[in-house]
């Protein structure tokens, strides 16, 4: 069973001024499939790294991310892709504290105009076990016309003055399992990426 995730607001609850990004989460061959449908922005233009392959830093780019999250041990998967084709993937365990990054995915994407399409295959062992919480973000432009975009943005009640983009306050990343796209009676595999990390 599939399911859609549209992002319609800014990091801090503003409502977004074009079409808004899609995200659809669906049973895939070992793995999570990713679709993505966007607006394309080319600002800023192409990371230098070849389409297909993993980009450090990527996130200073046009890019979507979807994090996957265990909120009782903190370990997460950070999933981002780009409309150029590049990918990054990072393992966390602990606020921010990627202990793999760069694996390999299967990620295609294809700009049509001014909209983009992406489908990415994320492997199982690359989610830790038992993951309960989900975000997914959107970013694009440079400098003061960064933009950055959120799934479930901090309200406006909890800024505080001086506050910039943070996507890895947990605290406000909202349920998911991964049993209702994969069916309730659906376990997990294991994975020997997260042994030592629960």
């Amino acid at each position: 069973m599939a399911m859609e995730f549209v992002i319609r607001h800014t990091w801090d609850s503003s409502p977004v001024t074009h079409d808004p990004v899609t995200i659809k989460l669906s049973p895939g061959a070992g793995g999570l499939k990713m679709e993505v449908f966007a607006p394309f922005f080319n600002y800023p233009e192409s990371p230098a790294g070849p389409p297909g392959h993993a980009f450090p830093g990527l996130w200073d780019y046009e890019v979507v991310e979807a994090f996957f999250l265990d909120n009782t041990t903190v370990n997460y998967l950070e999933v981002e892709v780009c409309p150029h084709g590049q990918h990054l993937i990072l393992l966390l365990s602990g606020r921010g504290q990627a202990f793999v990054q760069q694996l390999p995915i299967v990620f295609n994407a294809k700009i049509t105009g001014d909209t983009w399409v992406g489908e990415a295959l994320l492997p199982w062992a690359y989610f830790p076990p038992n993951v309960n919480k989900m975000n997914s973000y959107a970013i694009h432009g440079s400098g003061v016309k960064r933009t950055y975009e959120s799934l479930y943005p901090v309200p406006k009640e909890d800024l505080v003055e001086g506050q910039t983009p943070n996507f890895h306050l947990l605290e406000y990343f909202q349920d998911f399992h991964l049993q209702s796209i994969m069916g309730d009676d659906w376990v997990q595999p294991e994975s020997d990426l997260w042994k030592g990390k629960c």
